[in-house]
């Protein structure tokens, strides 16, 4: 076995180490992207909160899944790359949404049936965007498990 397998390898379980390790913490941070109708500016500021640490942490994980993968397929890691890009336009988004709704409490206020056209927009604008978030983050897994699946494995094998 060539001595640069071996170093790949031994690369590759060193990332897993380090994945292994933040995903016990993304784990650890519990967010979900589920959008609760609290009309309460603290619930607000603490939602922001959550999620800045919680996407933090998630951009930490992506970027040694790209580091990972760029040990073994460059055109793949820049794809890669790509989503993690996207990923953080996509959280700049939410926050922002969320940053207007902290601004605003009322916007989320089941109770309020006499909401404006703009407070019924941002509601279905924090939804949307928690959807696509979401699914992104999906389709990253997607893909991760995937170059796992065809690239990994059988260079740890």
């Amino acid at each position: 076995m060539s001595e640069n397998l071996e170093n790949v390898k031994k690369s590759i379980k060193e990332h897993s180490e380090k994945l292994a390790k933040l995903g016990t913490e993304l784990a650890e941070i519990k967010f979900s992207y589920k959008v609760e109708e609290k009309p309460s500016k603290e619930y607000w500021e603490k939602r922001m909160k959550e999620y800045k640490k919680y996407n933090e942490k998630c951009l930490e994980y992506y970027n040694q899944v790209h580091s990972m993968m760029n040990l073994i397929n460059k055109e793949e890691s820049q794809m890669f790359l790509l989503h993690i890009s996207k990923f953080r336009q996509l959280g700049l988004e939410l926050l922002e949404i969320m940053q207007k709704i902290k601004d605003n409490p009322s916007i989320t206020d089941p109770k309020d049936k006499q909401k404006s056209q703009w407070s019924k927009d941002i509601k279905n604008k924090i939804s949307e965007q928690s959807n696509k978030c979401l699914n992104h983050e999906k389709e990253m897994n997607g893909s991760f498990r995937n170059f796992y699946q065809n690239e990994l494995k059988k260079i740890l094998e």
